[in-house]
Parts: C-alpha cells; sequence; structure tokens
C-alpha cells in the first residue's frame, strides 16, 4: 500500500518518531486533500499544487513540524494557512481532545477544507476566513501555533498569542526559508532554527503584503 510504503520511509529516515504522530498520518487520507488529477502522486514525498497558486506541504514537512511542535492531546492549536486541510487533519487527530483553530485567507480552499473535515467525520477543527498573520487573539492563548506559509519574520501578534510553555513554528524567508521554533518560557522568548524549508509567502498585514 503507497500510504504504508510513505510511512516506513517517514520513520526510516527518522521524520518520524512518535506513536501519535505515526498514527495520525496513518489514519489521514492525503488523496482526498488534492485535486483529483493529483491522487495518484498523494503518496509521494512532495509537496502539490493545489489550486490558487498554493501548494499542499511534503509529508516529510508534516512529519517534522508535528513531531517538533510536542503536540499533546488536549492542545489548543492555531494553524495559519489551511489549504486544503492536510495538516489540520493530522493536527486534529494527534490533538484528539484538544481544538484545532485554523486560518485561510482564500475562501475557496476554505470551503474545500471544511468539506474534507466533513467528509472525514472530524469534528475539532474550526476553519476561519481571514489573515492568519494576525492570529486569533479572540481565541488565544494558543499552546501550539504553526504557520504553513512563510513570513518575513516571526509575526509579533502570532507571539503574543502564545501561551506560557508554548510552542511555534513559523518559516522564516522567501521562497527558500528558516523553519523557526519559538518557545515561551516565564515569558521569556527563545528561537531555534530548525533547517532549510520551502513555503509559498504568507500574504497580510503580518506577512509579505503588510
Amino acid at each position: 500500500m503507497e500510504k504504508e510504503r510513505l510511512i516506513r520511509h517517514l520513520m526510516q529516515s527518522g521524520y518520524l518518531t512518535s506513536d501519535s504522530v505515526i498514527d495520525a498520518m496513518r489514519d489521514v487520507p492525503r488523496e482526498i486533500f488534492v485535486p483529483e488529477s493529483m491522487r495518484k502522486y498523494a503518496y509521494n514525498d512532495t509537496p502539490l499544487e493545489i489550486g490558487y497558486g498554493q501548494t499542499i506541504s511534503a509529508p516529510h514537512m508534516v512529519a517534522i513540524m508535528s513531531e517538533a511542535l510536542d503536540l499533546k492531546r488536549n492542545s489548543r492549536v492555531l494553524e495559519v494557512g489551511t489549504g486544503t486541510g492536510y495538516h489540520a487533519a493530522v493536527t486534529a487527530k494527534i490533538v484528539r481532545d484538544g481544538h484545532v483553530y485554523t486560518v485561510e485567507r482564500i475562501k475557496e480552499l476554505a470551503e474545500k477544507a471544511m468539506a474534507n473535515f466533513e467528509k472525514l467525520g472530524i469534528k475539532n477543527i474550526t476553519v476561519i476566513v481571514g489573515d492568519g498573520s494576525l492570529g486569533l487573539p479572540e481565541h488565544s492563548p494558543f499552546d501550539r501555533i504553526y504557520a504553513t506559509c512563510a513570513a518575513p519574520a516571526v509575526p509579533p501578534r502570532l507571539v503574543e498569542q502564545l501561551s506560557d510553555g508554548g510552542k511555534m513554528l513559523v518559516p522564516v524567508g522567501g521562497r527558500i526559508c528558516d523553519l523557526i521554533l519559538v518557545e515561551k518560557a516565564d515569558g521569556k522568548i527563545t528561537e531555534k532554527n530548525l533547517g532549510g524549508c520551502s513555503f509559498v509567502p504568507m500574504v497580510g498585514e503580518g506577512g509579505y503584503d503588510g
């Protein structure tokens, strides 16, 4: 089975290590989240076009980010950049009793994501159409925050919405960027560069058009 081959590859490569992330990536059918013409590539470890100039992240990047965030069963999570919903679906499976708030600026993609979640019976995700670079202050603080698009710098508004003891992942830079892990502890902010990556740009007030 193609999905199992991919999971084994991600485990052998060291991208997948924890049972909760492995189980979630096994459970979520990636093919539902890509255009029908691309479904034969759903379990290739590569980003895929989903329309509107956007992409679905490569499975290894979803695995890297999920592992680095150390998601807990009851985590309250903010995702910036829903796309068609694959990454949010994986996150929702991991946090189970928690909740995922995800913001997408393109209405058509947000609607596709909501339809995908409904099809899979995933109920612990709230999709909001808006400027994700500003976060969702009305629903903050969040235990975990991550962006699936590259910002010019770590967005201060998102840092403000991170709970004490929280973790955030943000790609910073252009198309070729660095994945930055931000941690907040006792009011202090630390940043760690987890290495290079490639993402579409974050568009919004805290992104590249603000």
